[in-house]
């Protein structure tokens, strides 16, 4: 891993090359579609230089994209970066680019519940036939894989339920059946792991969320390394892929402050969870850096460090005393994705539901928080007054 004060400095310094800025601080939004030539030698320049960096056409990018590319490439460590209107939209690209009719996808079954849906609403009408797999399978993977098998896609931490893959393992076995290794890397960020160390292809962001940093972007990265980003850069393109350079403006200034937000979100996660940890109507938390989440040795070891958002699993409970624990909230507000700022909390029903691979518990509630930058003193005083308000409903049931 990068040395911190080191990574620091690399958030601040990566996509600011002068080609890019021309020598302000951030990068000028560049706003286009029809880029002009004077002469055909000119035009011809730029069609030969178009995927390095050369005005040529809106859709292929502006400086204001490039600057930007050239930045998570060079913090997530692969050779070249595509950009999408949203992160849902940067994995459905990544994975149309390496799979066709007749393929088999192995994905992970803790998956984001949208990538799943992807999978039975859009690829199986494709005649992708996808197979969901345990996340914590580990050398079991390779009875899964057969002759038509093309990709192997990894999210870790999985989705709500946070297990913790063992990528470099599942890597080293794609690999041996050559098969491309995908991976959302959300959770991380660009900063907390290196996925392509651990042998991965591809490694998504859904740059929503810590990226951006505040809950008003929608935009997707997928980074490939040198092997396979000629083949996603231009699949993307051909489906017709682009991005606001206004967002992309939004999204890069966000990331000069990730360092220091997803060290604040760490450690307001850790104290709350911390403190979680002792409520007697706590089961079990499922956050990477605490023991009780599985997998959490592969974090250990695979991670520099944790952010903002993880999963609690409650002893008891129904829906009705979830919604008194949920709802009245102060600080916390119920909202999808996470990555921003505030502070988020879901009770989660029906996981059961989106798993196949796997079996969950349906009779313990999960309640996934997002732990921002708030006082963590002030979000744990929230909490504790949702547990009075969940045990007064289950007092009243008692009776």
């Amino acid at each position: 891993m990068t040395d911190k004060h080191q990574l620091a400095t690399q958030i601040v310094s990566v996509g600011r090359d002068k080609k890019w800025t021309k020598g302000v601080i951030n990068p000028p939004i560049f706003r286009a579609s029809t880029i002009v030539f004077d002469t055909m030698e000119d035009m011809r320049h730029a069609a030969k230089n178009k995927t390095n960096g050369e005005m040529f056409y809106g859709r292929r990018g502006t400086p204001t994209h490039f600057a930007f590319q050239a930045a998570i490439s060079e913090l997530e460590g692969g050779a070249g970066t595509a950009l999408y209107p949203s992160g849902a939209a940067a994995i459905s690209a990544a994975l149309l680019s390496f799979l066709q009719a007749g393929d088999h996808l192995l994905m992970v079954d803790s998956v984001y519940e949208p990538t799943r849906d992807l999978c039975s609403h859009i690829l199986a009408g494709f005649n992708i036939e996808t197979t969901y797999y345990d996340p914590l399978i580990g050398e079991g993977i390779r009875a899964l894989i057969r002759p038509n098998t093309k990709v192997l896609f990894l999210e870790s931490p999985g989705s709500i339920t946070m297990e913790v893959q063992d990528v470099p393992t599942l890597c080293r076995i794609a690999h041996e059946h050559g098969l491309v290794t995908i991976l959302d890397n959300t959770w991380a960020s660009p900063i907390n792991s290196k996925p392509f160390e651990m042998g991965v292809d591809v490694s998504i962001q859904a740059a929503t969320k810590y990226i951006v940093g505040h809950s008003d972007v929608m935009i997707g990265t997928a980074t490939a390394n040198e092997k396979h980003w000629p083949q996603l850069r231009e699949r993307s393109y051909l489906l017709g892929q682009t991005t606001s350079p206004d967002d992309v403006y939004l999204a890069t200034r966000g990331l000069r402050t990730l360092g220091v937000r997803m060290a604040q979100h760490e450690k307001n996660a850790l104290k709350v969870a911390n403190w979680l940890k002792t409520r007697p109507e706590v089961d079990h938390l499922r956050h990477p850096a605490f023991d009780t989440c599985p997998g959490h040795e592969f974090f250990k070891r695979d991670f520099s460090a944790a952010n903002g958002l993880f999963s609690f699993v409650l002893k008891q409970g129904d829906q009705e005393a979830v919604t008194a624990l949920v709802e009245n909230m102060q600080h916390f507000k119920m909202g999808f994705s996470w990555g921003g700022y505030e502070s988020l909390i879901l009770g989660i029903f029906g996981i059961e539901k989106i798993r196949s691979a796997t079996q969950w518990d349906a009779s313990k509630p999960l309640i996934r928080v997002h732990i921002g930058l708030e006082d963590p003193d002030d979000l744990i005083a929230d909490l504790s007054a949702g547990f009075e308000r969940f045990n007064a409903v289950l007092a009243s049931k008692a009776k």
